[in-house]
């Protein structure tokens, strides 16, 4: 158990610090050799968590694809720019539908992608309205928490997600209709939370007169508008495909390698730019990462967490699913989502109450909103924001994120 922990420290240490420009998968694969080698894990164990994790992995590198395609046509900025004209110069109104359009692509586009692409637009978008510093950190906070927090309502809305229901044969259909309904509470009481705390930060009115026309940032109207109706088939096959029992991630690398070769022949983007910036050390860091956490399995970390989980199950499903979603919460703060989660996953494997796998994604998807390095999407949304020329401090991020995120995380279980 002390090796095995010592292992997983080192590397989550190495993996938020990332000394040097040392890069997250290289620090994850690292970790990975340095179990095996010490016989924390074995070979066996690298192929189970290679089974846990590619399709979860593969997914996301494709929803990125599709992400970074769309982001060269102007896809996005087309959308920040709409929503701010909607909001006729209405302070209020453009926080929350800033928050609405994070939530949109959160759901669609994954909370990572949320926070590599909407974040700099909308940066970039409030600074051209001489907005203040003060007014930039409430909607990029906002723009932070809501990513992860709608990051729900599809398997592929989040890496958690994937990860657990592909553990459990959880069915893309099955998976959608038990959390519309928390994605749907979720979205509305972060709006509701969210204004409470930022209000005295938000203008009453903006002029929209600085910025351009939303049409004017298309850069292949073609393009554009037959993305609406890509974007339209590629769900619909997501539903079709659960009827066959297909890997999300045939439909989510395989529709954006075919939505990069439409826009290839097209001469909308360069395709060696789109797969040489593409996060392929995702890839490293999802098996390295989980082959260190199953070092933690193997040295019964599990065995302690299925000891609470049962005493939790005999107490009734609302105690039991709080229960659950706020000790995956508080374990993703602390120690990051992504090993929380297959964790958790594992201590819930022989537990016969579905709802818990939910309220465990529930609590690993909200629940690293409470530190800076509780996500992967916290951790790029942040690093985002430094080459941009903007700081938000640990304890400030912390500040917020303890404030809001404990309600918002109970709200949405009690929807569970």
């Amino acid at each position: 158990m002390i090796v095995a922990s010592l292992i997983f420290i080192v590397t989550l240490v190495f993996v938020i610090w990332q000394p040097r420009g040392l890069q997250i998968g290289t620090t994850a694969i690292i970790g990975a050799i340095v179990a095996l080698l010490l016989g924390v894990v074995n070979f066996e164990d690298v192929i189970a968590v290679t089974n846990i994790v590619w399709d979860a992995t593969l997914a996301f590198i494709g929803i990125i694809i599709l992400s970074m395609v769309l982001d060269e046509i102007g896809f996005f900025e087309w959308a920040a720019l709409k929503m701010a004209k909607f909001s006729n110069g209405n302070g209020i109104k453009m926080f929350v539908y800033s928050i609405l359009l994070g939530a949109f692509v959160s759901a669609l586009f994954a909370n990572d992608g949320a926070a590599l692409i909407l974040t700099p637009i909308l940066l970039a978008k409030m600074r051209i309205l001489n907005l203040n510093t003060k007014t930039i950190v409430a909607f990029l906070l906002a723009g932070g928490f809501i990513s992860d927090s709608a990051s729900l309502p599809f398997v592929f809305s989040n890496l958690t997600n994937i990860v657990t229901a592909n553990y459990f044969n959880i069915g893309f259909i099955e998976y959608f209709l038990n959390m519309i309904i928390p994605f749907i509470v979720s979205v509305a009481v972060s709006i509701g939370f969210l204004w409470l705390l930022l209000r005295k930060d938000i203008p009453k009115s903006v002029d929209i007169s600085l910025l351009k026309e939303p049409k004017s940032v298309i850069k292949n109207m073609n393009l554009f508008y037959f993305s609406w109706l890509f974007l339209g088939i590629l769900l619909s096959a997501y539903f079709i495909g659960d009827a066959y029992d297909l890997p999300i991630s045939i439909f989510a690398l395989g529709g954006a390698i075919i939505f990069l070769i439409i826009a290839t022949i097209l001469k909308a983007v360069k395709p060696k730019h789109i797969i040489k910036e593409a996060p392929w050390q995702v890839v490293w860091f999802s098996i390295g990462l989980y082959i260190v956490v199953y070092g933690l399995k193997n040295a019964g970390l599990t065995d302690y967490l299925t000891i609470i989980l049962k005493d939790l199950a005999l107490r009734g499903d609302t105690i039991a699913i709080i229960g659950t979603g706020f000790i995956s919460a508080f374990l993703s703060a602390i120690m990051n989502n992504m090993p929380t989660v297959m964790i958790m996953d594992i201590a819930l494997h022989d537990i016969p109450n579905q709802a818990l796998a939910y309220a465990n994604i529930i609590g690993c998807n909200l629940g690293p909103k409470m530190t800076p390095f509780g996500s992967l999407a916290t951790l790029l949304w942040l690093h985002v924001l430094a080459k941009k020329g903007v700081k938000i401090g640990f304890w400030e991020y912390s500040k917020f994120g303890l404030i809001i995120t404990p309600p918002v995380l109970l709200l949405v279980l009690l929807a569970v």
